[in-house]
Parts: C-alpha cells; structure tokens; sequence
C-alpha cells in the first residue's frame, strides 16, 4: 500500500453503503454519513469515523459490545446519547467511552434541525458481539466482517 499524505478528513469519501445491518434495519440508518478515516489511512488495531447525522437521524440501532471499545466526541451539534442510564443531551467537545462488555447499550439520536457531526472511534477486537436490546437482532464479528442473525440465532 503506498503511504498517504495528510488530507483534510472531508476530503475522504463518504462510505458507500450506508450500513452493515440487513435490511430491515439499513432503512433506519437514512440520514446518517461516514467517513471511514481509519480505514483510509490502512489502520487495521481500531477505527476511526467522521459521521455526520443529519436531522432525525441515529447513528445506529442501540447496541452494546462484549469485546470492543467505543468512543464518542462531538464536534458539531447537540446529540441525545441514549443508554441504559437514560437519555443525555450532548454538545461539542463533549466525550463518552463504553468499555467492552459494559453492557450499556448505546446510540446517538439527531432531534435537532441542524447536521450532528462526531467522531467515533473503536476496536476491531476479533470475536465481538453486539448486543441490541430494543430490536430482532445480533451480531458477531468473524473475519473482520458482521453477521446478524435475529436472536433465536436465525440467519437474515
């Protein structure tokens, strides 16, 4: 892979598909955009988004994970963080983590009119599963990639 220079992180392309979920769930990631930072630069250890929630928008469904780290800075915007605690109105500069099988379940929620913009960084601890409490759905991470099966362990 040849080295790359630094570049203005808008300047990297949005990700083409919209979401690794199946689509019954895909649909309601409309509205949401990521820049895969990490990705651009070869980082394979953990990951790095640019993501852009515009009005109405969720980062994700709500989930948590067994294995992996996440971290959340806003940069633009005022976000509901919403967990297992509650909800949490959120601005710039402000930061969460969710250690790895903390089991709070998290996502991000755009009730606002104007564009969230945040920046989400995590792990890529093999073995992962995510856990979504409020919907059909789990994941596991083999081979870099997501399967979801529904929660009897059905395939989508």
């Amino acid at each position: 892979m040849k080295k790359k220079q630094a570049i203005y992180a808008f300047d990297i392309p949005i990700r083409c598909k919209p979401s690794a979920y199946p689509e019954v769930f895909a649909s309601r990631m409309a509205g949401r955009e990521k820049r895969q930072l990490g990705d651009y630069f070869g980082l394979t250890n953990f990951g790095i988004n640019l993501t852009c929630l515009r009005p109405k928008a969720i980062s994700a469904l709500r989930h948590a994970h067994t294995k992996q780290d996440e971290f959340i800075y806003i940069l633009q915007g005022h976000p509901i963080l919403k967990t297992e605690d509650g909800d949490t109105q959120l601005s710039p500069n402000m930061c969460i983590g969710f250690p790895a099988n903390s089991g709070n379940a998290n996502h991000l929620v755009n009730e606002t009119s104007e564009d969230v913009l945040y920046l989400e960084i995590g792990d890529r601890t093999l073995g992962d599963t995510a856990i979504y409490p409020d919907d059909d759905i789990q994941a596991e991470m083999l081979d870099g990639h997501w399967v979801f099966t529904h929660k009897n362990g059905e395939p989508y």
